[in-house]
């Protein structure tokens, strides 16, 4: 199956980090309630406005966690996405994470706004936090299911989502094919559910999943190739 779109999650897919623990300088309970919601444990909704109430984020940390995003991306990542593009896929980004830094990140991946979905996040005139997006489907369980539907619309089939967590994977429904990208942190729940499993650092495995055939641009055949060896067989979870 060749797709003709394919979306990524942001926090450990796109980049090695999860944001909200990132601007929390690994506060336990934060790190605590994250796991919990990307293991399936218990809902998003149950964790997401707990854990910003604890970070409390400003203006400043979020736009420092859009630097750090970038600074910390996956191997191969842009080139992945460049080929995508270079073979007419359309790409996107959806993540529950904060959308001033998540689009700070697209942005440099070559993302048009309207191409990025998040949680968007509200500050007072000093820049302190003042809250967030609570009507988002990106902040709790089945959102992303639900926003892939919405998308569906306006966006090509087959299409294709790359992510991690159990948010991802509550998606399934709504996709074509589902990649667990397993090179930051494994789920056992969420590989239960993909289609393909990435296991290596390298987000290169996405390219033959998501084509036929080597791509057309000589440039990108060597990544293609990398991607076919890491991955194993496309055709299969590895």
């Amino acid at each position: 199956m060749r797709a003709s779109t394919v979306i990524f999650d942001c926090d450990s897919t796109l980049s090695a980090i999860e944001g909200i623990e990132s601007i929390s300088h690994g506060n336990a309970e934060i790190e605590a309630l994250t796991r919990a919601a990307m293991d399936g444990a218990v809902a998003l909704e149950a964790v997401y406005g707990a854990r910003l109430e604890i970070a409390r984020p400003s203006r400043e940390a979020v736009d420092r966690l859009g630097h750090d995003y970038t600074d910390r991306l996956m191997p191969d990542a842009r080139a992945v996405i460049a080929a995508l593009r270079s073979e007419g896929v359309r790409v996107r980004i959806m993540s529950g994470g904060l959308l001033p830094a998540v689009r700070r990140m697209g942005r440099e991946l070559g993302f048009d706004d309207e191409d990025i979905a998040a949680v968007d996040v509200r500050f007072d005139a000093a820049g302190r936090y003042a809250g967030y997006d609570t009507t988002s489907p990106l902040a709790r369980a089945g959102g992303k299911g639900e926003l892939v539907c919405l998308w569906r619309r306006s966006l090509p089939s087959p299409i294709i989502l790359v992510g991690d967590g159990a948010t991802d994977a509550e998606a399934v429904p709504a996709l074509d094919a589902f990649v667990a990208y397993c090179g930051v942190v494994e789920r056992p729940s969420v590989v239960a559910v993909a289609d393909y499993v990435i296991r290596s650092e390298s987000l290169a495995p996405v390219l033959p999943i998501a084509l036929e055939r080597e791509p057309v641009d000589d440039g990108y055949h060597e990544l293609y190739r990398k991607g076919l060896a890491l991955l194993g067989s496309p055709d299969r979870k590895n």
